[in-house]
């Protein structure tokens, strides 16, 4: 690392350049990775809180089952808890709507289940439980009312920030639930299951036209999630392989004009795996630097924008793509290997000259 330390030390601003350069492509996909935990959460934080192994829905003839279609009828309800190694059945009723506070009014999701394990949680018809979002979009706390769809509800409680489809979630009983359904000119029937135990998935499903998918595995089912993540990931897709080029050019230019310096070093018997090392080496300082810097203002600016934007500030949003970064930054700078690898001695003793 002697030749490296030397040429980083000499060429200061060409890699404070590059440097600069890797630190703005790591805050775009640092940023972008939290915009995207931030939007799924608010997209499909309530579904992976929902109780049960699997979460079961009713596809529309041949199309994909997905939560806003899908309505599960008594008898297929009955069919799963009858199945051999089901333990639970717990219908969710989910729609989505406009609620009244005492001093706002606003859209929420409404959930309807009768179920201790999950966050929000009522045993009376007349109670709703609020999440902290719907709490501050109604401008309600406990013991407020809030009216849906003309009926009114005593808020019993508020738990956690759960979103469903980027509206926050207010939970009633199944009972309550339905009535609303009704009165909003739905069935009242259930659109998903959360089932426990330990079945024959397959076959159950197959049984009762249904599909059966892990909470994470049914995340798809949603459309605005698909769209949303899908989309994002594209971009952070092509960040990354932006910064592998961006590294790669910049340290094969770079190599390429040291490539009389290469040859020196071989005439005076350094070894091909001492110069990988070196040119590798120097390319990791220089990302490791500049990745750093990149993590520092996303975590810094991700916690300032934390109030107003549905931002995500987490190792799988910070650390993760870092680490991703400094992998493609190392095996775009190793294309610039051949000319290490290949360099003649001969050239440094001016014998094509």
């Amino acid at each position: 690392m002697y030749v490296a330390w030397r040429d980083l030390r000499f060429a200061r601003g060409r890699f404070a350049l590059i440097g600069a350069v890797v630190a703005l492509i790591t805050l775009l996909v640092g940023f972008l990775a939290g915009l995207t935990g931030g939007l799924a959460a608010q997209n499909v934080s309530a579904v992976l809180a929902l109780p049960g192994d699997r979460l079961v829905l009713q596809p529309v003839g041949d199309a994909a089952a997905t939560f806003g279609e899908s309505a599960i009828g008594d008898a297929t309800v009955a069919a799963w808890r009858d199945a051999a190694g089901v333990t639970g059945v717990v219908p969710i009723g989910i729609l989505q709507s406009r609620a009244e506070g005492p001093s706002a009014s606003g859209a929420v999701a409404l959930f309807g289940l009768d179920s201790p394990a999950f966050a929000l949680n009522v045993s009376s018809d007349t109670d709703a439980a609020l999440s902290a979002g719907a709490a501050k979009t109604l401008g309600a706390s406990v013991g407020s009312e809030v009216t849906i769809a003309g009926e009114g509800f005593r808020v019993a409680s508020v738990g956690d920030d759960l979103s469903y489809s980027h509206t926050p979630v207010v939970a009633l009983t199944s009972t309550a639930w339905k009535t609303l359904a009704q009165r909003l000119g739905g069935t009242g029937a259930a659109t998903v299951l959360a089932v426990s135990g330990d079945p024959v998935w397959d076959a159950v499903a197959t049984d009762t036209g249904t599909t059966a998918s892990t909470p994470l595995a049914s995340l798809p089912a949603l459309p605005t999630f698909r769209s949303e993540i899908g989309s994002l990931g594209l971009m952070i897709a092509m960040l990354f392989g932006v910064s592998a080029l961006v590294v790669g050019a910049f340290f094969t230019v770079w190599t390429m004009q040291r490539a009389g310096d290469v040859a020196v070093l071989k005439a005076l018997g350094a070894s091909t795996p001492a110069l990988v090392r070196d040119t590798l080496g120097q390319a990791l300082v220089v990302l490791i630097v500049g990745v750093g810097v990149g993590i520092a203002l996303t975590a810094a600016l991700g916690a300032l924008a934390g109030g107003a934007l549905p931002f995500v500030l987490s190792p799988l949003t910070t650390l993760a793509p870092a680490l991703v970064m400094i992998a493609l930054g190392v095996l775009g700078a190793a294309v610039s290997l051949r000319t290490v690898t290949k360099s003649d001695p001969l050239t440094a003793l001016g014998s094509t000259r």
